[in-house]
């Protein structure tokens, strides 16, 4: 929540916002979200299909590493996720966004029609987010520090994290408030089921510990 307030309210780095909040509110993979096209969404029946992804790697040809489209690896992955209120809220500016700047679309691997795009117009490395994620985690906590300071309170400081750490956060809140395994492997992408129930069980662990500090409170009258 910190984070996000963060960038929602920052004038250099709100414009990342849309990305982060597709990311948290959909737990897709860094490469499939910055793989997905206009035409992936459907508006009509409120749904994102994920079906490719987009990775940095050499290629054959020669030692050079660049961006390239690449199809799930499993059937798994191929699937179409719910677009929550917000998540639609983040794509319309997104597309507003590309709309002011009147972005020329690149073409990838004969692909075009990107969602998120870089300030050059080109398709997202998903490292080079990862190493945004860094930049905006450690300017928070600078400035969190010298807040902390000035208010004479405790320096609460943001833990440096990745895009999977988003994907992880997403999935969490999704067991905590679904039961259904297989609607939860189906969200993920999960291949194996037991990943998913992993996933679950820390979720449930967490929540249930959670409902016992509730019940301590609730049982205290009673001894």
């Amino acid at each position: 929540r910190a984070f996000m307030d963060y960038i929602a309210n920052h004038p250099v780095y709100s414009h990342w916002w849309p990305l982060f909040t597709v990311l948290l509110g959909t737990g897709m993979r860094i490469g499939e979200c910055l793989a997905i096209r206009w035409e992936d969404i459907n508006y009509e029946e409120e749904y994102i299909s994920v079906n490719h992804s987009v990775s940095y790697y050499s290629t054959e040809e020669d030692d050079s590493a660049r961006l390239r489209i690449h199809l799930p690896k499993t059937e798994s992955g191929i699937r179409n996720i719910p677009i929550l209120e917000v998540v639609k809220d983040a794509l319309d500016m997104a597309k507003e966004e590309q709309e002011y700047e009147d972005i020329q679309q690149p073409v990838l691997d004969g692909m075009t029609g990107f969602v998120f795009l870089n300030r050059y117009g080109d398709v997202m490395n998903p490292q080079s987010v990862n190493r945004t994620i860094k930049r905006i985690v450690d300017s928070y906590n600078e400035e969190e520090e010298l807040k902390a300071k000035r208010e004479h309170r405790e320096f609460i400081r943001l833990p440096r994290f990745s895009c999977h750490i988003l994907r992880h956060t997403f999935a969490t809140r999704l067991c905590m408030t679904c039961s259904n395994l297989k609607v939860i492997q189906y969200v993920l992408g999960h291949k194996d089921i037991t990943t998913t129930m992993d996933v679950y069980a820390e979720a449930t662990h967490e929540k249930n510990k959670e409902v016992f500090e509730m019940l301590s409170t609730e049982l205290q009258d009673l001894f």
